[in-house]
């Protein structure tokens, strides 16, 4: 699967700006669920069959499944998705960040290992250490640039040569490093302002957008923001809003209500020549 081109396929097909991120707490599993044998891969099954055609893409979260030895369970479901959901990419979230050999080893786990179809790296070891990832041709490469969190501002707010950190990353992929087309910008739904910034930066350059849900994030400035000129470029991202929208043995059903309702929310906000989503 070439990431990018299966990513605009969606946003035009399915219709959705929306990512759903795995992020399989096993103290919030569903008590049926919980000490039973692969119950995070049983857990995130669930939710994805449940929103795939609502969802661009989904965005499994990895620290959530080693933290809880459960690396092959990660594997079978990135392969779920897609043998069971052709078509609908996966983005292994990892923030990986180093040089040499060592970034080539964490691209062979991302996209060999894992089969993901994307992966979040940290760009601030530069070039060279972004170059192993972009080796794999039709993988995506989404850089960190301004993320949600209050402490980011502690660096992606320092002065460098008369604009911010984050501006000067922002150029920098989109003037050179991008030039197989395969990277995204990761900015947070809680800074709408650097989003549009990031935009007008970047083009049409895709922006994983963090924050919205249980960050607080808006969706009517985070779309407004960041929309390309077709009403597209976003892959907004809810994870524990989605994931834990019901306890109880229908949990996937009350995250389908909750994924089709962030989505058809975002959908208000976008071009109005949009055709409407299915239900």
């Amino acid at each position: 699967m070439n990431f990018m081109h299966a990513l605009k396929s969606a946003w035009k097909d399915r219709n959705t700006l929306l990512c759903v991120g795995l992020d399989p707490d096993i103290a919030r599993l569903p008590a049926h669920l919980k000490g039973k044998p692969g119950a995070i891969l049983e857990f995130c099954r669930a939710i994805v069959d449940a929103t795939a055609d609502l969802v661009c893409c989904f965005k499994p979260q990895i620290a959530y499944f080693s933290a809880s030895r459960a690396e092959e369970q990660l594997e079978a479901l990135i392969a779920h998705v897609h043998s069971r959901h052709p078509g609908v990419p996966v983005i292994l979230d990892a923030k990986r960040g180093d040089i040499g050999s060592t970034a080539e080893q964490y691209a062979i786990e991302a996209f060999e290992r894992y089969q993901a179809d994307a992966v979040t790296i940290n760009p601030y070891l530069g070039r060279d250490s972004v170059a192993p990832y972009l080796a794999h041709r039709d993988k995506g490469v989404i850089l960190l640039c301004r993320t949600s969190n209050p402490g980011g501002s502690d660096l992606q707010f320092l002065d460098v040569g008369g604009e911010r950190l984050y501006e000067r990353l922002a150029r920098l992929v989109s003037d050179e490093w991008n030039e197989g087309g395969q990277c995204g910008l990761v900015v947070g739904a809680t800074f709408p302002r650097e989003i549009a910034r990031v935009r007008a930066l970047t083009g049409d350059m895709p922006l994983l957008v963090p924050g919205i849900g249980a960050q607080g994030g808006d969706v009517e400035a985070t779309v407004r923001a960041g929309c390309d000129r077709s009403g597209n470029g976003l892959m907004i991202n809810s994870s524990r809003a989605i994931l834990y929208a019901g306890s109880g043995e229908a949990y996937a059903e009350a995250s389908r209500i909750v994924a089709r309702e962030t989505r058809d929310a975002i959908n208000r906000y976008r071009a109005p020549a949009l055709p409407a989503a299915k239900p």
